[in-house]
């Protein structure tokens, strides 16, 4: 081959991997822009720009009476753009102003610390500067005041990203009952948890542009996607009431070394719970909510128990309350049951109950049902004690009783400790909810924590509670447990710190062993002290439990538990008006208190509360009735003219007269007893109207 035809070879074979090449090139640059140009394109998009989701105000929890529980508040992270002011002459005279006020005001950093990184990140053209995270609304508004952020958004570079803040404006008050909201906790928590899908809203859309530094900020003011509210819930909780019923807890757990503790108070023909408070010890001697031991604390219940057993008993006519029987001990294979207080000899079996002996019961259970014993455990299924109830509230321990097919069952020992609340698990909201029912003719119904769900004032849901079964057990036999709970605080061991002679109390007290672990009762001696009843006895209303383990100052239930359910019992019963109040009777010649003008229909509200009786109308404010009483007038006026304020408090009258135009002075103090225009009156919007009050 010669010499022009290898050149020649080379050149032919070079020009081809370079045709090869460009063609390959040209196939590369078709196929992004035609197959892979969207990726692409997105790909750079989210390198520079990106949709952030912004978190939706969360909506709130109100209690019962209307109180705010927890709620959502605007918080803000405060950042700067340094380039907004142009002129950097203006910059260096205002920036030490606006390093000394912010310093001042949060305290945080010296002056020339806020001076020194406001020049670096200017100089380093920041457009997106960090000033503070975590500010109030006030606290931003103040800001707005400060030297160059006065000048606003444009000018002055002040950057303010909204967020929000959870708050529970009672702070701790039922603050178990309400949960919280946290992304690391996979269970839900309280009522914040069980209704998160309805609390939560729906998120926004931001549009954010990549910056230097790898900070993202918003490119407009307003979100691209406005988050959507989260409704609000209306609990059954009443502020009042678990005020209350916390503080009589807390001090009891206090004056009894407890561990811990709850009480729970429940309406009876409703089942809404007005009050639920947990306390656990911290190891620094204050007392927290950290478990919510109502509905997930499973423990024998111990004597409470005895009420399920006297009512199967009664039910099945194996005694009557009149039925003798021998306390103190009962001797069963392996095992001696004994009374804690010792014999109180034969007795009858209301005695025994009142009297709370765990040898006559386990006597009368063991020799009723020895030959058929899972007649006994079916009344107790029949009642639905081994059931979850499907609480509002995630949570809830599964209760644990006992059947004859259940390989644990000891056919010698089980039957007999079922009897006085042992070799079973149930939550103390379990054993609330039976009560209630013996206090609600029979009707056993499910705890309500949740009344309904409102979206801007619509309501989108509501709930009501959930009928378990219509009647436990007879008339006859219900009867005779109510008398047998009011016995227990008349005559038996819940009267010395339960009883009240201004009211019926109905209950019965429960000391258990509590076991330790696998250890069993004879390792470390523990008990759980608890009381549980109704009130008032004769026309019930709510019904209510305490419960406290692990007391070092005495254990017996009476002591330990019964004086936190008398607290909260006679606290709550003085305080409703329906249940304690007689209407007021005026004796001889007296004088009508005097009364102020005001809403009518909530005049009215008032007089049908008091048993007053209105002038000129009867009790239903219908029919004329011209004999004495106390007058109401309501306050129209045509639009235009001046207002009646006459009669008045100040509040109202200022708000009428101002609401209807007219600048208003005040001479005096109380209600108003004379105005310088005559209501009715037309004068001109604007004009001064003197009031005279007295």
């Amino acid at each position: 081959m010669g010499i022009r035809t290898n050149i020649l070879l080379r050149v032919y074979l070079a020009f081809g991997l370079i045709l090869l090449f460009a063609g390959a090139v040209l196939f590369q640059l078709c196929r992004v822009q035609l197959t892979q140009g969207e990726k692409w394109k997105a790909m750079a998009r989210n390198l520079s720009t990106r949709y952030r989701n912004i978190e939706a105000a969360r909506g709130n929890i109100f209690s019962n009476d209307g109180s705010l529980l927890a709620t959502s508040v605007p918080e803000y992270e405060v950042r700067m753009d340094m380039l907004a002011v142009a002129d950097d002459k203006l910059f260096d005279e205002k920036v030490d102003s606006l390093a000394q006020k912010l310093s001042a005001f949060f305290g945080d950093k010296s002056a020339r610390e806020y001076s020194r990184m406001f020049r670096d990140a200017r100089k380093d053209s920041s457009r997106y500067q960090l000033v503070r995270r975590r500010v109030t609304y006030n606290e931003l508004k103040e800001m707005r005041t400060f030297p160059i952020f006065k000048m606003g958004k444009n000018k002055g570079g002040l950057i303010a990203v909204q967020q929000n803040k959870r708050i529970l404006p009672f702070r701790a008050l039922a603050a178990r009952t309400i949960g919280y909201k946290n992304e690391n906790v996979k269970n839900p928590v309280g009522l914040e948890g069980a209704y998160a899908d309805y609390i939560n809203g729906e998120s926004g859309k931001r549009l954010e542009s990549r910056m230097a530094g790898g900070v993202w900020m918003p490119v407009n003011d307003d979100d691209e996607v406005a988050p959507k509210d989260g409704a609000d819930i209306i609990s059954t909780i009443d502020v009042n009431m678990q005020d209350l019923v916390q503080n009589a807890l807390q001090k009891q757990l206090i004056y009894t070394k407890a561990d811990h503790g709850t009480a729970i108070l429940m309406e009876v023909a409703t089942g809404e719970v007005r009050a639920v408070a947990n306390y656990t010890r911290m190891p620094d001697g204050s007392f927290k909510e950290k478990f919510n031991y109502a509905i997930a604390g499973n423990q024998d219940p111990g004597s409470t128990f005895k009420l399920a057993s006297y009512m199967a008993l009664i039910e099945d006519h194996k005694v009557d309350t009149s039925t003798m029987v021998n306390t103190g001990e009962y001797p069963i294979p392996g095992h001696t049951i004994k009374d804690s207080h010792g014999s109180i000899g034969r007795v009858s079996v209301k005695k025994a109950f009142e009297k709370s002996s765990n040898a006559a019961v386990a006597y009368l259970v063991n020799t009723s049902y020895r030959d058929n014993q899972a007649k006994f455990t079916d009344h107790l299924y029949d009642w639905h004690l081994n059931e979850k109830m499907n609480l509002q509230i995630p949570g809830e321990a599964r209760p644990v009783v006992k059947n004859p097919s259940n390989r644990s069952w000891n056919k010698n020992m089980t039957l007999p400790q079922m009897a006085y609340g042992y070799e079973m698990q149930l939550t103390p909201l379990k054993m609330l909810t039976f009560y209630n029912a013996v206090a609600n003719d029979g009707k056993l119904i499910t705890p309500v924590f949740v009344k309904e769900i409102r979206r801007l004032g619509n309501t989108v849901e509501r709930f009501q509670t959930r009928v378990v079964n219509d009647k436990i057990c007879s008339d006859v036999t219900l009867k005779k447990m109510r008398e047998m709970l009011e016995g227990v605080v008349l005559e038996g061991s819940g009267r010395e710190y339960v009883y009240n002679p201004l009211y019926k109390i109905a209950g019965k007290t429960g000391t258990a062993q509590v076991a330790d672990a696998n250890k069993g009762y004879k390792a470390k001696k523990q008990y759980q002290a608890s009381f549980c009843g109704y009130f008032p006895a004769d026309r019930p209303k709510y019904s209510l439990i305490v419960v406290i383990n692990d007391p070092k100052n005495g254990y017996y239930a009476a002591s330990v538990a019964g004086p936190a359910f008398r607290e909260i019992a006679d606290k709550v019963y003085a305080g409703d008006m329906e249940l304690n109040q007689s209407p007021i009777r005026y004796v001889g010649n007296t004088t009508l208190p005097k009364y102020k003008q005001g809403n009518v229909k909530a005049l009215k509200k008032v007089y049908e509360k008091l048993s007053l009786k209105p002038l000129y109308a009867s009790a239903n404010l219908n029919s004329v009735d011209t004999s004495n009483g106390i007058g109401f007038e309501d306050n129209k006026y045509k639009t235009g003219t001046v207002p009646n304020v006459t009669g008045m408090g100040l509040s109202d009258a200022l708000f009428a007269l101002g609401n209807a135009g007219y600048k208003v002075s005040v001479k005096g103090s109380g209600s108003v007893i004379n105005q310088s225009v005559t209501g009715g009156s037309a004068i001109p919007k604007g004009s001064k109207i003197l009031i005279e009050l007295q």
